[in-house]
């Protein structure tokens, strides 16, 4: 559930990018975004973001050819204004996917792992300038007495993404699970000196959540269960496990693409894995549950429930470290090729941060063998988008669609 390798070389990497998609793609069929604007206070509603409109038409086509599987969302202000589920979330038991379907975030659930951290910080248990090594025992000295807190939330600790992304071992407990990754953790060194530049790091959020088990006492699920799911009210939101998955009606399966051309049932089929764009054959239902790293689940209301929680002072972090939360720390380029004039992207303590169009946006994306997902807050217009797939999807094409519908230029 945290092996986002699976689509793409660097689709781990793709996954976290989200922000500066949001230009033009003459051969995609998705609509540029507008053209720079001063954030709209207005509270009126783009066109293309209502029923019917450009976004609406441009998702029920992918889902028309095939090539989307999910649920969409979009609000405003926290009232619904455009919400779509399309297929199946269970071909085998003919369960349609829903408004309230739950998915695998993958790598979107990493802000939770930021989230829990920045909590500890604000009640005084933790500093962001703190070391690997005072916390957690094993590592080597280069890793435990070079590495921050600071440089795993923000990608900069120079640590792999994953030392094994072509996983092949199935495990069958949480407690084997963390074994496996806590030993996989204490095997990775610095590729570069930590702080010197940007290069996504999985490894570096899962170390971040067993420091969030060593600090609290708490199993780190456990942690997010009781200080961000039930606070903000996401009822639906958990670290499922492998038979959860399985049986759990709410919960989306994974179709993964094969060369074949059919979809195979990830958490039915584990010795089926990636194909798409040199993916390296890893199914994320071969981890028993998620980690630090992600694998997190959710739907997309409760991703509208969270970014209001973040929003209500005291609910999971006070103003101030709300802030710290969620402002850039390090400037990143867009995976995708060079950003728009005016443009810019940060990585924040979990959520990737940014400018677009004049406008204030945090999100995060994830992916994995059979499943995309995306969630956005833009701070300020009062929106949130949510994609949410269980098929193996060009997913910077679709955040782009969605860019363009919520910055376009609102109309009467």
């Amino acid at each position: 559930m945290t092996h986002q390798r699976s689509l793409e070389p660097a689709s781990s990497r793709r996954v976290a990018l989200g922000l500066l998609t949001a230009l033009p793609l003459a051969t995609s069929g998705v609509p540029a975004a507008a053209p720079a604007r001063a954030a709209d206070r207005s509270g009126a509603i783009p066109k293309d973001t209502r029923p019917g409109g450009a976004y609406d038409r441009y998702v029920a086509k992918l889902a028309a050819e095939d090539r989307f599987s999910g649920t969409v969302l979009l609000a405003h202000r926290g009232r619904t204004v455009l919400a779509r589920a399309y297929g199946l979330a269970d071909r085998q038991r003919r369960i349609p996917n829903r408004l309230d379907t739950i998915y695998n975030l993958a790598s979107a659930a990493k802000p939770f792992t930021g989230l829990a951290i920045v909590q500890l910080a604000q009640r005084n248990k933790l500093r962001f300038t703190d070391l690997i090594g005072q916390h957690l025992t094993g590592y080597p000295a280069a890793t435990a007495d070079r590495v921050s807190i600071h440089h795993l939330l923000t990608h900069t600790s120079g640590l792999p993404n994953f030392p094994n992304a072509d996983r092949k071992q199935v495990t069958h407990s949480v407690e084997e699970e963390t074994a496996f990754h806590n030993s996989g953790h204490r095997q990775v060194v610095p590729a570069f000196v930590p702080g010197s530049k940007h290069s996504y790091s999985s490894t570096g959020f899962s170390i971040l959540g067993e420091i969030v088990e060593s600090i609290s006492g708490l199993p780190f699920h456990e942690y997010i269960r009781r200080n961000i799911f039930q606070p903000a009210g996401m009822t639906s939101s958990a670290y499922y496990t492998r038979p959860d998955w399985l049986t759990d009606p709410r919960i989306a399966h994974p179709y993964i693409y094969q060369t074949d051309g059919n979809r195979v049932d990830g958490v039915r089929n584990l010795d089926a894995g990636a194909v798409l764009n040199g993916g390296q054959g890893t199914n994320a239902a071969r981890a028993f549950i998620g980690s630090g790293g992600g694998g997190g689940f959710s739907s997309a209301p409760d991703l509208v429930r969270f970014a209001q929680a973040l929003a209500r002072p005291g609910t999971l972090l006070d103003p101030a470290f709300t802030e710290v939360y969620l402002g850039p720390k390090f400037p990143t380029l867009p995976l995708s090729g060079r950003p728009a004039p005016g443009n810019q992207q940060f990585a924040a303590y979990g959520p990737i941060c940014g400018i677009v169009d004049n406008q204030r946006l945090t999100t995060h994306g994830g992916g994995i063998a059979g499943g995309n997902t995306n969630w956005t807050i833009y701070r300020d217009g009062d929106w949130i988008g949510v994609i949410l797939c269980n098929y193996d999807l060009d997913i910077p094409a679709i955040i782009t669609a969605e860019r363009a519908a919520v910055l376009d230029p609102p109309t009467s």
